[in-house]
């Protein structure tokens, strides 16, 4: 366990951990979360992958450990009656550790991922809130520059607009998560930083709770994301991100401002491909100015012009050729910062969009996508590789280089280069997938 005096140099990431899970699983699950949390170590192997788990932590070792911590808390200046009330009472939480452990079975298709979060309830309770909140948001969008919409969209997705922050404490979570070897150094870092906001006073220990990896409050701020930008919009001198629609609000905004948000622009938009697109041409990647999306096809989703414009933008095909077809901009990639998950950016989008009064997308995603499992995932990943497609290092996470690997396979094969594992490509890579989710 390193030193907390050789940890707090560190530059810490200051992302957002979108880790609250509510009971009905419509916020994101931890393993798409946005922070440099990694997940188990993976020896792979083309036939047989192995995931192999780490051991875990002892009572003993855990006592151990605190004692460190609350020794290194006592000289970074933490006071002795909030170590006291923190620390000398955290509790090893093996449930922690098991999540930790966890990962999903199957991967997720967008038309699940999507449909299970921008929904006509979550809509409706969006422009609701709008209503109520919307001198607050007003103020909030004067003074950083982020739409409304968006802070309801990601409120939405995090906590289902306040319905759910989490249940466990938050230093037990931290300082199970730093005493376990694994990542140390991290959770470290989240839980004196943790111990700071409780010594500022801005929340007790016994309702400081959160995410089981210590994300916490409306918008899921980790301690250092919250030390960073968390603020007081409400005058009382506290700065409480589980209380105050203000501070919550206004923190999120300052988190996105802080990202590079462009007020004046909007995320993204849904579009309509001509026949025979150039697939090649999709992915993050890939920029084109509109004007030259325009000359490839591209129109709106319902077939109106693009803007003839210099505003570069990506094409993203999250189903396939077969489902929806986005152009996204800098602000989707502002998104992304909070959360590297391409589906959870488009999901920001859309809510926003909808809550603002867009409609619903034109194109949707199929429903009848194969599942993979993560095995199944680094499989393709090795059959890839050794047709010398570079889809890195098998991982079992279906990310850009996987589907960019994939498209050029495709390509290879005379398919469309959509970089979507459909059954036809899977079955020229030999793996069988599993049923269609309902």
């Amino acid at each position: 366990m390193p030193n907390l005096r050789e940890l707090l140099p560190l530059v810490c990431c200051m992302s957002l951990l979108s880790c609250a899970q509510t009971p009905s699983s419509t916020t994101n699950p931890s393993s798409t979360a946005a922070s440099t949390i990694s997940t188990p170590a993976i020896t792979a192997a083309a036939d047989a992958p192995v995931i192999t788990p780490a051991p875990m932590l002892t009572e003993a070792e855990f006592a151990s450990c605190i004692q460190t911590f609350s020794a290194d808390a006592k000289k970074a200046g933490i006071s002795a009656p909030i170590i006291r009330a923190s620390l000398g009472k955290a509790s090893l939480s093996k449930r922690v550790l098991e999540l930790d452990r966890q990962q999903p079975e199957f991967t997720t298709t967008f038309a699940d991922y999507f449909n299970r979060r921008v929904t006509e309830q979550r809509v409706a309770q969006g422009r609701a809130l709008w209503a109520t909140h919307r001198a607050l948001l007003d103020r909030v969008e004067q003074t950083y520059g982020v739409p409304a919409p968006y802070l309801l969209a990601f409120w939405g997705l995090e906590t289902n607009f306040g319905g759910y922050f989490g249940n466990m404490k938050v230093v037990d979570s931290l300082a199970t998560l730093a005493c376990d070897p694994r990542r140390s150094t991290f959770f470290t870092i989240e839980l004196m930083n943790a111990l700071r906001i409780l010594d500022e006073g801005d929340i007790a220990p016994e309702q400081m709770l959160g995410s089981w990896a210590g994300a916490m409050g409306n918008f899921q701020f980790m301690p250092s994301s919250y030390l960073k930008n968390a603020v007081d919009y409400d005058g009382d001198n506290k700065r409480d991100l589980w209380h105050s629609k203000a501070d919550a609000f206004a923190s999120a905004a300052k988190f996105l401002q802080s990202l590079g948000w462009l007020g004046d622009e909007r995320w993204g938009r849904e579009v309509k491909l001509p026949r025979n697109f150039p697939f090649l041409e999709a992915g993050l990647k890939n920029h084109k100015t509109l004007t030259e999306w325009s000359k490839l096809g591209v129109t709106r989703a319902d077939n109106s012009p693009l803007p003839q414009a210099e505003m570069n933008a990506s094409l993203l095909v999250p189903a396939g050729h077969q489902g929806p077809a986005f152009l996204v901009y800098d602000n989707f990639n502002v998104i992304m910062r909070w959360n590297r998950s391409e589906f959870y950016a488009i999901a920001v989008g859309q809510l926003a969009d909808q809550i603002a009064g867009g409609g619903a997308l034109l194109q949707t995603p199929p429903i009848d996508a194969p599942r993979l499992h993560r095995q199944q995932v680094m499989q393709l990943q090795a059959q890839l590789n050794q047709k010398g497609f570079d889809a890195g290092k098998p991982d079992g996470i279906f990310g850009p280089g996987t589907r960019r690997a994939l498209s050029e396979f495709q390509h290879s094969q005379g398919l469309v280069a959509d970089g979507f594992a459909d059954h036809t490509v899977l079955k020229l890579l030999g793996i069988q997938s599993a049923p269609a989710s309902n």
